[in-house]
């Protein structure tokens, strides 16, 4: 029964985001506790904040008061779904009220909206034998329903002393290398919190070099 209460607690975004940051940056830390240094990095989402907190941009406590704060400004808002989509961003065809969360590979997206609009695009792939898989979220991370706390989001990121980048990481928001000037600015980091995470551009990119 705890485990359960763990589970489902663990479930709402005001716990999933800082327990996601802890997770992958003690992950990484671990590894570069063994001497295995990255020359250049790159997370999904919430991932890029441990890579700009391991580039330097920000501090340790800063990055986890951030997560923190974004966690909770979620977690007020209205809930949501998220639906992962085999298809490519070209062969959506999605409604007003729907966003493109994630691209993830050439061939695979994340869906994100209203839960009565995922349920109706969920419907109408399966009757095109069209196999979606619902992802275990309270919100619909990434979409047009995040766009009521940009505003507050960007104002706690103006009391946070950003440095620029000492190691190269993708943006998710460009899909290529993060400018000093991006990774700097508040308002990047709130069009981060609702635009496209491009993952899929970002390992393309990544790819280009072969080591």
């Amino acid at each position: 029964q705890d485990r359960l209460s763990a589970s489902e607690q663990l479930n709402q975004t005001w716990l999933t985001q800082p327990a996601l940051f802890s997770i992958e940056f003690a992950l990484a830390r671990w590894w570069m506790s063994l001497g295995v240094e990255p020359v250049a990095m790159l997370g999904h989402s919430i991932g890029e904040y441990v890579a700009a907190c391991l580039a330097g941009v920000f501090s340790l406590r800063d990055a986890l008061a951030i997560a923190a704060f974004r966690g909770r400004l979620m977690y007020d808002l209205p809930s949501g779904s998220m639906l992962a989509v085999p298809l490519g961003p070209a062969d959506l065809q999605l409604g007003a009220s729907l966003s493109l969360a994630a691209v993830n590979t050439p061939g695979l997206c994340v869906v994100s909206g209203p839960t009565p609009e995922i349920n109706a695009l969920q419907e109408s792939l399966a009757t095109q034998s069209i196999s979606c898989r619902r992802l275990i979220t309270s919100h619909a991370y990434h979409s047009s329903m995040m766009a009521p706390i940009l505003g507050p989001f960007e104002e706690r990121l103006r009391a946070i002393a950003f440095q620029p980048p000492r190691i190269p990481y993708l943006s998710n928001v460009s899909g290529t290398w993060i400018k000093p000037e991006e990774a700097t600015d508040p308002v990047y980091w709130a069009r981060h919190l609702r635009s496209t995470v491009r993952f899929s551009d970002c390992l393309a990119e990544l790819f280009r070099n072969p080591d």
